[in-house]
Parts: structure tokens; sequence; C-alpha cells
């Protein structure tokens, strides 16, 4: 079976087989789409639907084979999830699974979300750019960090709290609550997701933990698997099978 993961924009879109995350929570809105003939296993209770989970709800997830999609809550999709949630920490959906298993990796994506998009009307889901930013400073420096999706990664070492106020003329509480406020998470928590997205970028080309750890600004690649396992629920070795 094929295992494959797409890191683009506002989203990770992962599909795989035998997937087995421990207790763990995110800064990303999450949705599992088991396969039409499996199942998932969410805080001990088995599902053959679509599932809904909020950020940073803890969780933990078995599944045998189907789709998971990560989502940052200030994207147009993930507002649309907040919108289904209607402030519960998960839903799962009452229909029947439409999602059908990878049938090949050059049209995945448009596979999955337009499979998705019968789900859940109402989101612009193709657009991975859209999102619910209103302030200009937050949404340029939003725009800086998503360089590093064009293989273009600024160092993390930048991206210190009172640097970026300085850089847009803000104090820095003033910065932190403006960007809680826009993003609907704090600053250094979504720095850290975003750095462990470098990361999975970096091994997603054929780099090393280490080479990865020093690309995403960690100080060693120990200190990589450790937030990296706290954030995603396994270990980078098991992450790496999925690009398999």
């Amino acid at each position: 079976m094929q295992q494959n993961v797409w890191i683009k924009t506002g989203y990770i879109l992962l599909y795989g087989a035998s997937i087995d995350a421990i207790a763990h929570q995110h800064v990303a809105m999450q949705v599992v789409c088991p396969d039409r003939d499996s199942t998932c296993i969410l805080a001990g209770k088995t599902l053959h639907n679509a599932v809904i989970i909020d950020s940073n709800t803890p969780h933990c997830l078995k599944m045998e084979s189907g789709w998971v999609l990560l989502v940052e809550p200030h994207s147009v999709l993930g507002a649309c999830l907040k919108a289904q949630l209607s402030g519960q920490p998960l839903k799962v959906l009452s229909i029947s699974a439409t999602l059908q298993p990878l049938l090949s990796q050059s049209d995945a994506i448009t596979v999955f979300f337009k499979a998705f998009s019968e789900l859940i009307q109402g989101a612009q889901m193709f657009d991975n750019q859209l999102n619910t930013i209103t302030d200009p400073r937050i949404s340029r420096l939003l725009s800086e960090l998503n360089s590093c999706f064009d293989g273009q990664c600024i160092k993390p070492l930048q991206w210190r709290a009172k640097e970026v106020a300085h850089k847009y003329h803000l104090s820095e509480s003033r910065f932190l609550h403006l960007f809680s406020e826009q993003v609907g998470i704090a600053w250094r928590p979504y720095l850290l997701w975003r750095r462990m997205l470098c990361a999975l970028l970096t091994m997603q080309k054929g780099a090393s933990a280490t080479e990865a750890a020093f690309s995403a600004g960690f100080s060693d690649s120990a200190h990589l698997s450790r937030t990296f396992k706290n954030t995603f629920g396994m270990t980078i070795r098991q992450a790496i099978s999925l690009f398999k």
C-alpha cells in the first residue's frame, strides 16, 4: 500500500496504513477519515466515519488505513471546521464514508478535497492561501513564514517575539496579544508548530533527523525527536516511513 504526506501552506494531508499515534496534541485542527473498509480507534472508541478534532485537544489515534488532515485554525477551512464543532472538542460526522483509498500520487489532493467537500459544505478548500486574518501586519508575517514552503526557510532565530514586534513597530506585549487574537494561537506554540513543519519538509527531501533539527533551529536531533513525539504522537522514524 502506498503511503504519502503532502505539506502545503495551511495544512498537512497524510494518507497511510497502520497509523499509530500515542497521546499528543498540536495547534492544528485535525480531520481523520478511515478508508471505507477500515476503522480508526480514537480515545478508545472504534469509528467508521470521519472525525473532526479541535486545536489543542489531546488525543491518540490508531487507524488501519485512511486519511489524516491537519489544518491551521486561522485558514478558511479551519474556520469551517470550527463552525462544524460548535464548541465541542471533537465531532464524529454522521455520514457514510465516501473517501476512497489513494489511487495515484498525482491527483491525491484533488481526490481528497473533492470528496471531503461533499462531507462539509461552505469552505473554499482548494485555495490553501485563504485565511481569516484581517490585520495587515500579521498577514505579512504569515506570508514570510510561508516562504518555508517554497524552499526558502528562514532560520527560527530570527523569530523572537521582541524582534518581530520591533519589525512591525509594535511593543512585544501588543504583538503577542494581536497575534493570538488574529490567529487563535499564541505566538510561541505557533512558531514551534511551524518549526516542526520545517523539519518535516527537510526530512521529506531525504535529510537525516540531525539535518532536519539544524534546519528547524533545534539544538540537536534528540531535542527535535522529543518535540516531534509530543506534537505528532509518533517517532521520527515512524514519520519518515510515511514518506516512502
